[in-house]
């Protein structure tokens, strides 16, 4: 059973862990206070209500956030799938959008600070 991100990273194959060890590093450093826990099976943050959640599938990585995010960002995401709800998928065989990732955890954190 997983308890821990530690644990859910550490059962997918080398390439997928770096992508998945490279998101929770992204979330922890842009949002350093917010509560990490698995949910639904997943790694998820919390700050002031949920932030992100990401999963690891065969083809891709989810990355879960919000509506507004995904809209704010529409045109930076356009090369991805999303499915303008919450989720942007990230193709397993691409390199991660560092930067994007970043900018879309920093503004979620800006919006659940902002109620």
């Amino acid at each position: 059973m997983i308890k821990t991100v530690d644990d859910y990273n550490s059962k997918f194959n080398n390439d997928i862990k770096k992508k998945l060890d490279c998101l929770r590093m992204i979330i922890k450093q842009n949002a350093p206070d917010a509560n990490e826990k698995i949910s639904w099976g997943v790694p998820t943050y919390n700050l002031n209500g949920f932030l992100v959640q990401y999963a690891a599938c065969k083809k891709h990585i989810g990355f879960y956030t919000s509506l507004t995010t995904l809209e704010y960002f529409k045109e930076q995401l356009k090369d991805y799938k999303t499915n303008m709800k919450n989720t942007v998928q990230f193709p397993v065989d691409k390199e991660l959008p560092v930067d994007l990732i970043k900018k879309m955890v920093l503004f979620k954190v800006k919006e659940n600070n902002r109620d």
